[in-house]
């Protein structure tokens, strides 16, 4: 065998799974373990996902890259392996990846590089000089990947310590992340869903300015919310005697379950009942006034949750409330889903009334252009500044330790910035 100084082998992947080859976060996940089982040292990664299809990056490893791009239309993935030495072996970092893409055929050409019988070594000075200090040789640095949450022309993009969970659901990609700034993290289809230091704000928000502005909530329906931080949420309140949970996916809740315990744990309280099904067709399916509240927890208005996002829906709610009853959900960003916010806005004044929509803000740093709205509308008119007991929604906070939500906070969120106020303005708009 000829002497040399590493070894570099070329690799066809040929039949992919075309969604793997598409996702950005998997991709770096898989290259990063196929190095780690190739006892190779990490020193850092580097990926980039095409509009609309491929991924190339590279996993700079001590011992030289593991490199890829890959074309998910064709099933094709193009990967190139060198190492230094003989002590670390490329196909075993080959065999991984052609099972983590799921190739029914690959292929592979070795090639000695840096012969040694063609070289002379050289007498170098710098040979002996210090380290640079500064080299990411922290095993927390080595293995890190960074996660991007994509939004049309802008992103997130967090540094993630491994992936927990992944499965495809029949209804979408369901992720669990563990990061370095925000701890686990929830993921649907690429999409932040909540992580474990920021989720209070989300959670918070989205129930306790309609609960406190209800007289007596007892009866709460909740569309989504399979993590179960709402829950969590609505069960600080006294009144709540019985709560039912639509979930569309049982993989959502089983994986929040198991690794977000913190914000998933009253998923078990007597008074839910989790129903593991369709909320929309629950919801035109529900008898008439029969809920003081209902909170929307769904996603933004794609794939599963795009029902969500509707006139036919929104009056079935509507239809299910009692007279006096409160709806809550999120409703979008103003600065990245502006039309989709509008549009809500004058879907919740043509149904509920002039008088009976209000929309709130609150800053949720890991969802895109991180500020995030909210609505609360009733069956009836009402300010939700003004009608707000003061000194009841002060002992609850106080009672409950709450982290984001108070009275001042409440008052606070109601009072709209300029630009938010005239993009809500009455214009001719269609839902």
């Amino acid at each position: 065998m000829t002497n040399s100084l590493g070894r570099h082998i070329l690799v066809e992947f040929f039949d992919c799974d075309a969604a793997i080859l598409n996702d950005t976060n998997l991709i770096e996940a898989s290259m990063l373990e196929a190095a780690r089982l190739a006892k190779a040292t990490i020193i850092n990664s580097n990926f980039h996902h095409f509009s609309p299809f491929g991924v190339s990056g590279v996993v700079v490893v001590q011992e030289s890259h593991l490199a890829i791009h890959t074309w998910p239309e064709y099933g094709y993935a193009a990967v190139d392996i060198f190492t230094c030495g003989h002590t670390i072996s490329p196909w075993v970092a080959y065999r991984y990846l052609q099972t983590a893409f799921k190739a029914a055929n690959g292929s592979a050409l070795e090639i000695n590089r840096g012969q040694t019988e063609l070289m002379k070594p050289h007498d170098l000075d710098f040979l002996n000089t210090v380290a640079n200090p500064n080299a990411a040789t922290k095993q927390d640095k080595q293995e890190s990947f960074w996660f991007e949450d994509r939004v049309e022309n802008m992103g997130l993009s967090t540094q993630c310590r491994s992936l927990l969970f992944r499965q495809q659901s029949p209804f979408q990609l369901v992720q669990v992340f563990d990061t370095y700034n925000f701890g686990k993290m929830l993921t649907i289809d690429t999409m932040v869903m909540c992580t474990e230091k920021d989720e209070f704000i989300y959670h918070e928000m989205i129930t306790h300015p309609a609960m406190l502005l209800h007289h007596c909530p007892k009866k709460i329906l909740v569309i989504g919310g399979g993590d179960g931080g709402t829950v969590r949420e609505l069960l600080r309140h006294d009144s709540v005697e019985q709560i039912i949970m639509v979930e569309i996916d049982k993989v959502v809740v089983d994986a929040c379950r198991q690794f977000l315990p913190q914000i998933a744990h009253q998923l078990d309280n007597p008074k839910l009942n989790l129903v593991i099904g369709d909320g929309i067709e629950f919801v035109k399916n529900a008898a008439p006034e029969s809920f003081d509240v209902v909170i929307i927890d769904g996603s933004d208005p794609v794939g599963p949750a795009e029902g969500l996002f509707s006139t036919a829906f929104f009056n079935n709610v509507r239809n299910c409330l009692k007279p006096d009853g409160i709806l809550a959900l999120q409703s979008e960003s103003p600065t990245c889903n502006a039309q989709a916010l509008i549009a809500l806005h004058h879907c919740f004044k043509n149904l509920f009334g002039e008088n009976n929509a209000h929309c709130y803000l609150a800053p949720i740093p890991t969802y895109p252009s991180g500020l995030w709205s909210f609505h609360i509308v009733g069956k009836q008119a009402f300010n939700p500044s003004q009608s707000l007991d003061w000194d009841k929604a002060t002992q609850f906070a106080a009672a409950h330790t709450l982290n984001y939500y108070s009275p001042s906070v409440h008052q606070a969120a109601f009072c709209l910035p300029p630009y938010v106020v005239n993009m809500l303005q009455p214009v001719l708009a269609s839902f």
